[in-house]
């Protein structure tokens, strides 16, 4: 049987939440400012990557290019931070259509609009129980569901995700 989108947001839901409980365990003095759920253009299983200020500051000693670091979701040094907790998801994705070239233009762009609506719904999810915070500690962190390379749609769920005191600076820094 082919995973349905709920499937997926289902198991996205369980793996973040799991995540978010082994990254606070493990650093729970830290300030987060970046959260998000990463895939490629092909809508690929999703992996975490995450920024804390302390984690910045303790990465930029050691490289030239603070500026472009702070919004890296590949020079954080969580980045495919707690994989293992994927591995239902992984198995999921692996069950649906295959996106190659195979797929017509159409059924290409619905199981990649479903991919990533299953991403984007099951982190909206945690944060409306929120795991984020809520208030004025809800704007102290950016999240989102990033493709990458980058492109115009991460700038479109960021406005979805997040509200915008925390959407802010990263609009000024690294919006595409």
């Amino acid at each position: 049987m082919i995973p349905t989108q709920k499937n997926l947001e289902d198991a996205i839901f369980d793996a973040l939440d799991k995540t978010l409980i082994k990254l606070l365990s493990m650093y729970p003095d830290h300030s987060f400012y970046y959260f998000a759920l990463i895939t490629t253009g092909e809508a690929s299983s999703p992996f975490i990557s995450v920024w804390s200020r302390e984690l910045l500051e303790s990465t930029a000693k050691s490289n030239e290019d603070t500026e472009n670091l702070k919004w890296s979701c590949s020079e954080s040094p969580l980045c495919f931070f707690a994989v293992e907790c994927f591995k239902t998801v992984d198995d999921l994705f692996q069950r649906r259509p295959e996106m190659n070239s195979d797929l017509s233009d159409a059924e290409w762009k619905l199981e990649y609009d479903l991919r990533l609506d299953a991403m984007e719904f099951a982190l909206k999810r945690l944060d409306l129980n929120g795991v984020f915070g809520l208030g004025k500690a809800r704007d102290k962190i950016y999240i989102n569901v990033e493709c990458m390379p980058p492109d115009y749609t991460n700038t479109d769920r960021a406005y979805r995700l997040n509200p915008i005191n925390a959407l802010s600076t990263w609009l000024e820094e690294a919006a595409e």
